[in-house]
């Protein structure tokens, strides 16, 4: 009786967050990222500094006014992310409208492998879970571990629930060879910053980041497709799907000069993106840090603390 009562309890919850409306949703995250702003000192510091850094013509004003649409935003998404959970396949396909429709469909029919390259904007996880339900076939996807256990198997459960295959980030190499090799698709999201020692220097909103070069390596060894795909928050609170034409770069007898460059047209493509919907963009990441640690003074101040402790625990005996 207790298992039938609670099996009850939770399919009401389910469905009472999947009927949610649109509005409900997007009102709510708007102050829910207000109280965001106001509460969380240190990312808003972050977002301020990567705002002023990227757009130096901006006012003070612009500036605020940007970052507090940002928190926003990121409310909205988090609410929705939530609810995607409780979905059923022609409610994810009825979230979106596709735009270039027919640069999914020519590469998926190629024969060849598919690499879908994405950033962290408006509903990355949308993206990843319409796209798998719309070729209907699943997509390998590439990510890092969160570090929050819990949070980290409630995504992962959401992320394979239209039939994607989830790797780590770390050792996926012999699993993206294999799938590429037998004509399937890859997806990873390329906006965030790597380790000087593997990542490749590129220049991103005229400043010089680390970029991964596991995409354009991949691309050129196997001939595969690079396809950019976003999904992006219109005006009415509806999604696009925006599917670009695939990336291409001229081959050299320079295997080095190749990966940078095709790693550098991949990260134009993403800052003309971030430039177009900039309020949509997740500027909480720490992105120039690599090359210009000064932005981000309290993250330099909070590592050395963290650092000391840990000299002083291993030291302790």
């Amino acid at each position: 009786m207790k298992q039938i009562s609670k099996n009850c309890i939770i399919s009401l919850l389910s469905l009472f967050i999947r009927n949610i409306s649109r509005n409900s949703i997007i009102n709510t995250g708007r102050l829910l990222g207000l109280a965001g702003y106001v509460l969380d000192l240190r990312h808003r510091r972050i977002v301020l500094s990567n705002l002023r850094f990227a757009y130096p013509q901006w006012s003070g004003s612009k500036v605020r006014t940007m970052t507090k649409r940002i928190f926003q935003n990121m409310g909205i998404t988090i609410l929705e992310i939530c609810q995607l959970s409780f979905l059923h396949q022609k409610n994810i396909l009825g979230k979106a409208c596709i735009k270039g429709e027919d640069n999914l469909l020519n590469a998926i029919n190629s024969g060849k492998g598919v690499i879908f390259i994405s950033a962290h904007i408006g509903n990355w996880e949308l993206s990843l879970l319409h796209c798998s339900y719309y070729i209907q076939s699943g997509i390998v996807l590439v990510a890092s571990r969160i570090r929050l256990k819990m949070l980290d198997r409630w995504i992962h459960r959401l992320r394979s629930s239209s039939g994607n295959i989830l790797i780590d980030k770390k050792g996926a190499l012999p699993s993206m060879v294999k799938a590429l090799r037998k004509g399937g698709a890859l997806g990873l999201l390329v906006d965030q910053s790597t380790k000087r020692s593997e990542g490749v220097n590129v220049d991103f909103f005229g400043h010089k980041v680390t970029a991964t070069p596991v995409v354009a390596m991949l691309a050129i060894r196997y001939n595969c497709i690079v396809l950019p795909a976003f999904c992006v928050r219109e005006k009415d609170g509806n999604y696009t799907l925006i599917y670009k034409k695939p990336l291409r770069v001229k081959k050299t007898d320079d295997l080095k000069t190749d990966i940078t460059s095709y790693t550098q047209v991949m990260t134009d493509m993403i800052e003309n993106m971030v430039r177009e919907y900039p309020d949509q963009w997740f500027w909480f990441h720490k992105r120039w840090k690599r090359y210009y640690p000064g932005l981000y003074p309290e993250a330099i101040k909070r590592r050395d603390r963290r650092r000391k402790k840990k000299f002083a625990r291993q030291n302790k005996f």
